[in-house]
């Protein structure tokens, strides 16, 4: 487990891990020790106020953001590709 600490970098790891809709809230407070409750006070206090009740309405009750709600077949906080390295790979031009 990562301590907590009031970084910029911590906070913007885990609003970018809150807003994540299959990263449950239990995986961050196993990286970063903070439960729920303190998830949703750290997003009141980082999200400007109609940002935070979307935030709030999409992950309320949502079967990804919490551990107990999710089927036993997913046994991963994300996707699989979704932290890979780009191994200083260039943009694809368009």
């Amino acid at each position: 487990m990562t301590p907590y600490s009031n970084s910029d970098e911590h906070q913007s790891r885990i609003i970018e891990m809150a807003w994540e809709d299959r990263t449950p809230f239990e995986a961050i407070e196993q990286e970063y020790g903070l439960a729920e409750k303190d998830v949703i006070k750290l997003m009141r206090s980082h999200l400007k106020s109609g940002s935070f009740r979307t935030w709030r309405a999409r992950v309320s009750g949502r079967a990804t953001k919490h551990q107990r709600l999710r089927s036993t077949d997913v046994s991963r906080g994300y996707a699989p590709a979704q932290y890979k390295p780009c191994h200083g790979a260039k943009p694809r031009s368009r």
